[in-house]
């Protein structure tokens, strides 16, 4: 991975927890590159292009909110686990929900991390380094 040029896909319905954590993640990664999905099915189909370019550059994380239309978080993670292209990118499900049953769930899934979306930019600010420092090379 590329520590210099960072690459995340990011998919969650609602357009300003997208922003929100855009702006974390570019505080901790002022070069990164977020490429953003409204849902499960608009990412699968942006991983697809990625997946079939010679020059793209390697992806560092993908972000998936859980509930999403079309494909929530689950139906999305278990289509990236099951595709051999896609299947080796770091997860990380973010949800306003922390069942145990939801986190068990997504990580037997293939998850390599859940986390309750913070309610608040410090928490955001957090998350965003934590993602950083798991995920990066």
């Amino acid at each position: 991975m590329n520590e210099a040029n960072p690459v995340i896909y990011m998919a969650d319905d609602d357009a300003d927890d997208r922003y929100f954590m855009r702006q974390s993640l570019q505080h901790v990664y002022p070069s990164v590159t977020i490429v953003e999905a409204k849902d499960g099915a608009e990412l699968l189909t942006l991983l697809g292009n990625w997946s079939q370019s010679l020059t793209a550059q390697p992806i560092q994380v993908i972000l998936l909110d859980m509930n999403m239309p079309k494909l929530n978080g689950l139906e999305t993670l278990m289509a990236l686990k099951a595709n051999p292209l896609l299947r080796h990118i770091p997860t990380v499900i973010l949800s306003t929900d922390a069942q145990p049953v939801q986190i068990a769930t997504a990580y037997q899934a293939g998850a390599s991390q859940y986390l309750e979306k913070p309610t608040s930019y410090s928490g955001l600010d957090q998350i965003a380094q934590t993602i950083r420092s798991c995920f990066s090379a």
